[in-house]
């Protein structure tokens, strides 16, 4: 579909799920002729999953979130329902990434898909719409960005949104200047109108937040910070080596981690996963060095080595991980990091290390995306999962792409 076309849907159910390189909250809103919701009730997402005829579907990481409606239990004063999409991580934009909406009818086969152009600095968008034509059902394709997020997107098709509440302004000598009131509203308390809320602070960078590439030599990320592996103004795309440290236990005694890293596609979908039982996947272009079950010695205890040339189209997120098999908790594990290297060279690229821990048996370290435009993003995670294989962190891990 292209924008503004529309299709006749040829089933009374249909689900459209929503699918990008990261993950994508996805909502639905019932609207009336007036183009509102009735109430709060009628926006539906991953908080309020129901309404009538409409509900939300998670994908949990490992599918697309998805919408789903019964346009025979839409009640009649309800003409369209939009379906909207923004990036799961806060602030993060469409730039460079290009969601797809796919309309399936009950068993599955798609019956329309739009991926809306030109996309930039919206960070929530209405993608599609199931409408109410002449006592038929259509779906249109939209593509109308927001760049403020789904709140503003809520918010225009009248949804209450909560602000947080301003600080309280510190007290003055002189009288306040004169708010702006809606017509007829007074303030009962006192005959002096009260003075406008003190705008709030503009918030905190995140530690960490922002992105870089390799152009200054070696990065030390912080967690949740993101390099872009491009230097020179050219996307890295040798073989590169993930390798994965740790020390003992605080109290000198062995350790068994094992390093491996999780494969997916482009809908968070599990490709393989490469680990001590399964030294070489996709081809061989990504191998595992072996087992260390002591993380005795200096330097990297394991190695995962990965040729970014010659990764499948369809892997496009990669997640290193480290779990204890012996169940010893991160808590008594000493000075755990990670660092990519140019295989070539040997050149530290990026390294990331774990500074803080907490009482579990498995921990996502990084992760890899590639991108539209060909180049892959690092970025440093620190995330902790109960999990002493692999096997339990491909859901989380699929989820936190």
């Amino acid at each position: 579909m292209t924008p503004g076309s529309n299709l006749p849907l040829p089933t009374a159910q249909v689900t459209v799920d929503v699918a990008a390189p990261v993950r994508l909250d996805v909502s639905g809103l019932l609207l009336t002729a007036d183009g509102k919701v009735r109430s709060d009730d009628d926006f539906i997402f991953y908080n309020q999953p129901s309404g009538p005829g409409v509900s939300h579907r998670s994908g949990g990481g490992a599918s697309p979130d998805a919408i789903t409606v019964d346009t025979a239990a839409v009640p009649a004063a309800i003409e369209k329902i939009v379906v909207t999409a923004s990036p799961d991580a806060a602030g993060q934009t469409f730039q460079g990434i290009e969601p797809t909406a796919t309309v399936r009818d009950p068993a599955g086969g798609a019956i329309a898909t739009f991926t809306p152009p030109g996309l930039g600095a919206e960070t929530a968008l209405v993608i599609v719409e199931i409408y109410r034509r002449n006592g038929a059902w259509k779906v249109r394709a939209v593509g109308q960005g927001y760049a403020n997020g789904l709140a503003g997107i809520a918010t225009d098709f009248g949804v209450s949104v909560e602000e947080p509440a301003p600080a309280p302004a510190p007290p003055v000598a002189a009288p306040a200047p004169a708010a702006v009131r809606a017509p007829g509203i007074t303030d009962p308390r006192t005959s002096v109108p009260p003075a406008p809320p003190a705008a709030p602070p503009a918030p905190a960078t995140p530690p960490g937040g922002g992105k870089i590439n390799l152009d200054k030599g070696r990065i030390s990320l912080q967690k949740n910070q993101t390099v872009s592996l491009v230097k020179g103004g050219r996307p890295l795309l040798s073989q590169v080596k993930m390798g994965l440290g740790w020390e003992p236990a605080f109290r000198g005694t062995d350790i068994d981690l094992d390093a491996s890293v999780i494969a997916y596609g482009p809908n968070r979908n599990h490709l393989d996963s490469c680990y001590f039982g399964k030294l070489s996947i996709l081809n061989g272009a990504i191998k595992h060095s072996g087992d260390n079950l002591t993380g005795e010695g200096a330097g990297d205890d394991e190695v995962i080595v990965v040729d970014l040339g010659r990764l499948p189209a369809e892997a496009t997120g990669l997640v290193f991980t480290v779990n204890s098999f012996s169940g010893q908790k991160f808590t008594e594990v000493a000075k755990a990091y990670c660092r990519l290297i140019d295989a070539a060279t040997g050149e530290e690229l990026v390294r990331f290390d774990l500074t803080g821990a907490e009482p579990q048996t498995g921990v996502m370290m990084a992760k890899l995306i590639r991108q539209f435009s060909g180049e892959w993003e690092m970025t440093g995670m620190g995330e902790f999962v109960k999990s002493r294989t692999v096997r339990g962190m491909v859901k989380p891990a699929g989820k936190a792409l």
